[in-house]
């Protein structure tokens, strides 16, 4: 039996303002897994942020505490604790922190494997909303954050 501890897992710090924590999936997470994937997110009040990106797996995000603005896709609405979104496979999708408390979600997504968009925060090469093959944001949406860390 494995059982993993998220007050245990020290997780990773991104640029757009929010502490990602991997439980369930490949290389290195607490519970190895192929099939899926899942993991626990805080994003920082007022603006913290799952910046604009697609990614193959179907994935569903589950809010825990808190409020945001979601974005899929071309449509935006406000999503609170106790709801879930799907994010159909290919599909464009931002979550946004739009309250003054942290807001806490988890994600899960399948199949497993690679998560191009951490990468690519991470070294600040996040493609932006609207520029080249990147679909711009529903009208109205928070702004996607594309710093570089330390910006």
């Amino acid at each position: 039996m494995i059982i993993a501890d998220i007050a245990t897992i020290e997780g990773r710090r991104f640029p757009a303002r929010r502490w990602t924590r991997g439980m369930v999936g490949q290389a290195g997470q607490a519970i190895p897994a192929k099939g899926f994937a899942m993991g626990y997110v805080v994003l920082e009040p007022d603006g913290g942020q799952v910046p604009w990106h697609n990614q193959e797996q179907e994935e569903v995000y589950m809010v825990l505490q808190g409020r945001g603005e979601i974005c899929v896709g071309e449509e935006r609405r406000e999503i609170v604790s106790g709801q879930a979104v799907f994010l159909p496979p290919g599909q464009f999708h931002q979550l946004t922190n739009i309250g003054s408390e942290p807001l806490h979600m988890m994600y899960i997504y399948c199949p497993g494997g690679d998560v191009a968009h951490w990468r690519q925060e991470l070294d600040g090469t996040l493609p932006p909303a609207g520029v080249g093959e990147t679909p711009p944001l529903p009208a109205g949406a928070r702004p996607q954050c594309t710093k570089k860390p330390g910006e």
